[in-house]
């Protein structure tokens, strides 16, 4: 029973830790910014014009991954027609094109332009 007891201390005294904690970083944050009011606007400035500033970029990156989309449908549809006229003149893929494409990735990419590559390949091949 004293362990029970003992345990009911600990986490009641816990509780009014953290709830006095809470309350006088309130204090300290309300304190602060009623005696330094432009510190308090000047903070809620910057915070809204980084938020707008990330959205923007944001928007920027979906805007570059719509055109990186598009642009890998019309490589898939350029290639499709080339394949077409392979396949009618009986001739096979072009394994030492795709060679100079995962090369020219990786010269300009590094490692990971490789894997980027083979990808495109793929999806171009209709294998994905």
């Amino acid at each position: 029973m004293n362990t029970v007891n003992n345990v009911n201390d600990v986490e009641a005294a816990d509780a009014a830790h953290a709830a006095a904690t809470s309350t006088t970083a309130e204090t300290t944050r309300t304190a602060h910014a009623t005696a330094n009011p432009a510190d308090a606007t000047e903070s809620a400035t910057e915070t809204g014009a980084a938020t707008g500033a990330a959205t923007g970029t944001l928007a920027r990156v979906d805007d570059l991954d719509a055109r990186i989309i598009t642009l890998v449908q019309e490589r898939r549809t350029v290639l499709a027609g080339i394949r077409q006229t392979r396949v009618e003149a009986g001739g096979h893929g072009g394994l030492a094109r795709e060679m100079e494409v995962l090369d020219r990735y990786r010269k300009e990419l590094g490692r990971p332009g490789t894997q980027l590559a083979m990808t495109l390949l793929a999806l171009c091949r209709g294998q994905l």
